[in-house]
């Protein structure tokens, strides 16, 4: 059996997981609007370990949470990971946060799934997904404007992730008509990783723990 100790740091939710052969076998979280990850991520690796009965000499990987999001909880998260996998000589696994946050939304009823986290002031960090889960658009920083997802405006569409409200109010107040769209508040979460991480562990889709950076697309304090 392989088991991959997962990780998310990107926003408000602390999150850790143990995934075992593409399944989650458990998690720990909490969403905390004072980014508690440098004290919980810790106690939330022992009790993961302790929930699926696991030593860490047991862990085959660590997944981390790329990104984007947070500058301090990538940093804090991916501190963590290269440290656990240079102490215990494992590969390190990384996933685009936005993906892990669209998976359990592909092949449903929406034609597009559009993850957007929040990135201050009018911006967000989006990419776009068709149903079948193929990213169609970059993962990349965007400004709300009138001309913002204008090509979807007619789609089945999901927007998800915590910039919903914020993006929402910004249509409804600039009379732009999104009919079929639906709106999700969530955050990305260690329990959606473990298929991503599974599949990647078993294509050896491994990062160099050394060089690896997260996907901070905008500059600290920016």
């Amino acid at each position: 059996m392989t088991h991959i100790l997962q990780i998310e740091t990107t926003s408000k939710n602390s999150s850790v997981s143990i995934g075992t052969d593409g399944k989650l076998n458990c998690l720990c979280e909490e969403i905390s609007p004072d980014f508690k990850h440098s004290e919980n991520l810790h106690t939330f690796i022992l009790w993961a370990l302790e929930g699926a009965e696991l030593e860490l000499k047991e862990i085959h990987a660590v997944a981390i949470g790329m990104g984007p999001g947070s500058y301090t909880g990538l940093r804090i998260g991916l501190a963590s990971a290269k440290g656990l996998c240079f102490g215990n000589d494992i590969p390190l696994i990384a996933l685009n946060s936005l993906h892990f946050l669209a998976y359990p939304y592909f092949r449903q009823e929406y034609e597009f799934i559009i993850p957007i986290m929040d990135a201050r002031r009018m911006e967000i960090y989006t990419t776009i997904f068709n149903s079948k889960g193929d990213m169609i658009e970059k993962t990349h920083p965007h400004i709300l404007n009138k001309h913002s997802f204008e090509n979807y405006r007619n789609k089945k569409i999901l927007f998800i992730g915590d910039a919903t409200v914020k993006t929402e109010n910004f249509f409804q107040d600039h009379n732009l008509n999104f009919e079929q769209a639906s709106f999700i508040l969530s955050y990305p979460s260690a329990k959606n990783m473990s298929q991503l991480s599974y599949e990647k562990y078993q294509q050896k889709g491994f990062e160099n723990v050394a060089y690896f950076d997260p996907l901070y697309l905008k500059e600290w304090g920016k």
